[in-house]
């Protein structure tokens, strides 16, 4: 059985009105290993930035980080702890 770890995954978003849809319901597929959430709008820079805290297997944090960095306009990043 493979160890969970807890994780910081940020995401930065270009386009979000049109990728608020995908990312909210990727969010909701891996709600069960997301522990907290904070977005902030960056309206100086036309973007939006998305902390999430997750507790998970390393397979579900790469996985949730994976989906999210498809979608265009999506950068997404993890910091994992060992």
């Amino acid at each position: 059985m493979e160890k969970n770890r807890v994780a910081v995954l940020g995401i930065v978003v270009n386009n979000r009105e049109e990728t608020s849809r995908k990312i909210n319901n990727i969010l909701s597929d891996f709600g069960h290993i997301i522990v907290g959430r904070m977005g902030i709008p960056y309206k100086e820079k036309g973007i939006s930035v998305i902390s999430i805290i997750v507790d998970g297997t390393n397979d579900e944090i790469g996985a949730l980080a994976g989906k999210l960095g498809n979608i265009n306009g999506v950068k997404a990043k993890v910091a994992i702890t060992y």
